[in-house]
């Protein structure tokens, strides 16, 4: 039987339906390059579905049958491209499978900067009654800025027009705008935006896209917000600009290094918002993106099948 590896240890039922005639092969919750690299060994397969772990060289190379590597997800930054393209195997993603999950993580993600939630939320339960002495931001009439208009962008550019607010949006793919988002330039989104959000994929060209010089372009107090991946920004570069009041708040679901291990500079600090790269992870999406996958190794299996 031909063999299918899940750089994870479970799979959506709904694809595993899908992939029915095929052993499908887990890896576990925490794969690494060893693991992956053996169990192609063990079981040379004919498509990897990738959900954690990074998928190189090495691992293509020890999988001779692999045709098609799809990502359970949308951003494929953790598989060689390059590598894949030059041994003939096709990279497939579930593009927008999990959009409304992330661009919601993101508006929850603004919404507990802008209005101060974790802050206060701690406060009232050590006691205190702030009413008084806190005023957080009204976001209506504030202008934000997206990097990145792909499925998930577009989605939160529609919950942000939703609150009243104005949206500048770039990205040099994106093509047929709908009406409430204004495209613009990076150096005017930056010097506009009350609020920058991120939704763009990581490649060689935007790495630290954020960064002490950008960043000293932006709107002083601006509100930053990444749901896409950690090396979009500079980390030592946003605390620095946190500390100095340049930027006034940060919620972040995605960081350079990841799991974030203990002591990282971003712990303890008030003005950060911090959630587990957890955006695309809800039950619906869970299962969108398995589906999604599932799907699109299949059909290139089959067309590489057909044309064999």
């Amino acid at each position: 039987m031909r063999a299918i590896l899940v750089t994870g240890a479970d799979l959506a039922p709904q694809a595993l339906a899908l992939l029915e005639g095929y052993d499908v092969v887990y890896a576990g919750k925490t794969p690494n390059e060893d693991d992956l690299i053996a169990l192609c060994r063990a079981h040379d397969p004919v498509a990897i579905i990738v959900r954690y772990g990074k998928v190189g060289a090495a691992v293509m190379d020890a999988a001779p049958s692999l045709k098609v590597i799809s990502k359970h997800g949308s951003g494929t930054d953790t598989i060689d491209k390059a590598a894949a393209q030059a041994r003939g195997i096709e990279v497939v993603a579930a593009a927008g499978a999990n959009a409304a999950a992330v661009a919601e993580q993101a508006l929850a993600l603004l919404l507990a900067c802008a209005k101060s939630v974790v802050a206060l939320d701690a406060r009232m339960h050590a006691g205190h009654w702030d009413k008084a002495t806190h005023k957080s931001l009204e976001l209506g009439g504030r202008t934000i800025g997206l990097v990145g208009l792909g499925a998930i962008g577009l989605r939160f550019a529609r919950m942000a027009d939703a609150l009243g607010m104005r949206v500048l949006g770039h990205d040099p793919f994106a093509k047929d705008l709908p009406a409430h988002v204004k495209p613009a330039d990076l150096a005017t989104l930056w010097a506009e935006s009350d609020a920058v959000s991120l939704h763009c994929p990581l490649t060689d060209d935007n790495r630290g896209l954020l960064n002490a010089r950008t960043l000293a372009q932006c709107r002083r107090g601006v509100i930053v917000i990444n749901t896409a991946r950690g090396g979009l920004i500079e980390e030592d570069a946003l605390l620095a600009a946190l500390h100095s009041g340049q930027v006034a708040m940060a919620g972040l679901d995605s960081f350079a290094v990841e799991p974030m291990t203990p002591g990282h500079p971003f712990q303890g600090e008030k003005n950060i918002v911090l959630s587990p790269h957890i955006g695309g992870v809800t039950g619906d999406a869970y299962v969108n993106m398995g589906v999604g996958a599932a799907r699109n190794l299949l059909q290139v299996l089959s067309r590489r099948t057909a044309t064999a």
